[in-house]
């Protein structure tokens, strides 16, 4: 959220709720493509990823003004206090409460998660610790302009060859 000077240091849920409306979207409209990433044939694409939005501290309370889950979703909450393990299907956007440290919960996600792992964020002592745990990194600016349509993704005629997923911090 502090790559955007949008007020939203006044009113951390409402900067998240509008992130996550923005990663929603984004996830649906299927431009979440991320770059090329060579199979064994060279050929394979990653396809579009799921999301994993982590909360933390005054931005949790967004949990409750989340959109609620699709009909017939599993009767749990929008937002887990613990990082699931399971997959994040394609376009999927997924909401973690951290418990404490944001960075903590991003850094489980990463090793809970199976699959291609992308984080995005500027701080340099979290992309440490995200690379050191198998994740990829993209800065804001990657996962910004996605959002507002400056980089638009060619079409992904192919499937991915495995899960990736995408971690964002609210």
């Amino acid at each position: 959220m502090g790559s955007r000077p949008d007020g939203w240091w006044r009113d951390r849920a409402g900067a998240a709720v509008r992130l996550h409306a923005d990663i929603t979207r984004l996830a649906a409209s299927g431009r979440a493509t991320l770059p090329d990433e060579p199979g064994e044939t060279g050929t394979e694409r990653a396809g579009t990823p799921g999301f994993v939005m982590v909360l933390e501290g005054a931005a949790k309370a967004a949990a409750a003004r989340l959109a609620p889950p699709e009909p017939n979703a599993s009767p749990e909450p929008n937002a887990s206090p613990e990082p699931n393990a399971s997959p994040v299907p394609p376009g999927e956007v997924r909401v973690v409460q951290a418990a404490g440290s944001g960075d903590d919960a991003i850094v489980a996600v990463v090793r809970r998660l199976p699959g291609r792992r992308v984080v995005v964020t500027a701080d340099r002592g979290l992309r440490e610790r995200c690379v050191a745990a198998g994740a990829e990194i993209r800065g804001p600016g990657w996962l910004l302009g996605l959002i507002s349509g400056l980089y638009p993704a060619e079409p992904n005629p192919l499937p991915p060859p495995w899960p990736a997923t995408l971690l964002v911090m609210g």
